[in-house]
């Protein structure tokens, strides 16, 4: 059986939602409830039966760390492979290697080392469940070079402007790799390699010059790989904002959606914490709401998400929102339309209120 490695490289991922990652990395960002994002690349992997994952963090990783641990919630604290967490480490003093280039050639040991026969690199925006033994069987009975994963989306939203999109043609052939705002192919970041072919065309890479690896090294020779497609049907959400994180979260309140994600065949895994059971005084009242455990609701939530350990008094109002880990809001308090990230109290009789189009955003720790 061939066997698979897996890198999630966070190297030229922009952290662009705002105040939920004036500490944090994008992939550290809380999701769905209980999850942080990386969750779902990690645990697609693990499903798939890797037995080694390589995380390339440059910046504001601490949180990351924290987190990801020795990957014992993704069963992947074992003597042999196991979860790689690889920082930068620029001390070699001949390295002329740019951008995530310079993790590559950093790593090159990870790649050298694993029994893998092929890696496949993946990002932390794309949120889907996927099976990677699906694309390495596609990968090899079309004896490509490269596959990369794309899905074809039925509506293309602001997110989708900055994402590469894919033309492929009748034997699935990628033809063109473009930014047509048009083109619904969406490619998700991921792509499957051949372990000997990729470190090839890192040294190749290295000495063009050049700075991104899957621009220069896939993107800009499809005349001379034979880069395939492999289509992804299922949940996906592309979040590399507030606002496509305010609303493919709202998604998962449809249960139809939350289900399509989260299902028994593939669980997503996560770092446990073990809390009590949510408590939902006299009163209470709660519709269509996530809510993790820990929570303490005496007030009116709707449409909303809760994560753990949220009290909710009295007489407050929480309409559409998201409302991170141990987050407090007191009495006749009203929020509509507003993300808090953790550890916020909302004091007795504050009103906030954001757009759909563009919640209100409140930064970790905040009183107001």
């Amino acid at each position: 059986m061939d066997r698979v490695a897996g890198i999630i490289n966070l190297d030229h991922e922009q952290d662009m939602l705002d105040e939920l990652t004036y500490f944090r990395c994008g992939a550290a960002v809380p999701f769905a409830g209980r999850y942080r994002m990386i969750d779902f690349a990690i645990s697609n992997m693990t499903n798939s039966r890797f037995d080694s994952v390589a995380v390339f963090a440059r910046r504001k990783y601490r949180s990351l760390m924290d987190h990801l641990e020795q990957g014992k919630a993704w069963d992947l604290d074992r003597k042999r492979g196991g979860l790689f967490i690889l920082p930068p480490d620029w001390n070699d003093p001949t390295d002329i290697s740019q951008g995530d280039l310079q993790h590559f050639h950093n790593n090159i040991d990870f790649i050298n080392r694993t029994l893998a026969d092929y890696i496949v690199v993946s990002g932390s925006q794309n949120i889907c469940n996927i099976d990677y033994q699906n694309v390495l069987a596609d990968h090899k009975e079309s004896g490509a070079d490269v596959t990369v994963v794309y899905t074809k989306v039925d509506e293309l939203y602001p997110e989708h402007q900055s994402a590469h999109k894919l033309e492929i043609d009748e034997n699935h052939r990628v033809t063109s790799i473009n930014n047509d705002l048009k083109n619904k192919n969406v490619y998700m970041d991921m792509y499957l390699i051949d372990k000997n072919l990729l470190h090839e065309l890192i040294e190749q890479c290295i000495a063009h010059g050049c700075s991104h690896f899957f621009q220069d090294g896939i993107k800009a020779q499809l005349d001379r790989l034979k880069v395939n497609a492999h289509e992804y049907v299922g949940a996906h959400a592309l979040i590399n904002s507030v606002e496509s994180y305010h609303r493919n979260s709202f998604n998962l309140l449809n249960e139809t959606e939350h289900d399509r994600l989260f299902n028994d065949d593939n669980p997503i895994y996560t770092k446990v914490k073990n809390e009590a059971p949510s408590k939902y005084l006299s009163s209470s009242n709660v519709t269509n709401t996530l809510v993790a455990n820990g929570c303490e609701i005496e007030g009116h939530v709707e449409d909303s998400i809760l994560f753990r350990g949220v009290k909710v008094a009295e007489g407050a109002v929480i309409k559409n929102s998201i409302i991170m880990q141990r987050c407090e809001i007191e009495s006749d308090a009203v929020l509509e339309n507003v993300i808090l990230d953790k550890d916020c109290t909302i004091s007795k009789g504050r009103t906030l209120i954001g757009a759909l189009e563009k919640p209100y955003v409140v930064p970790k720790r905040k009183s107001m």
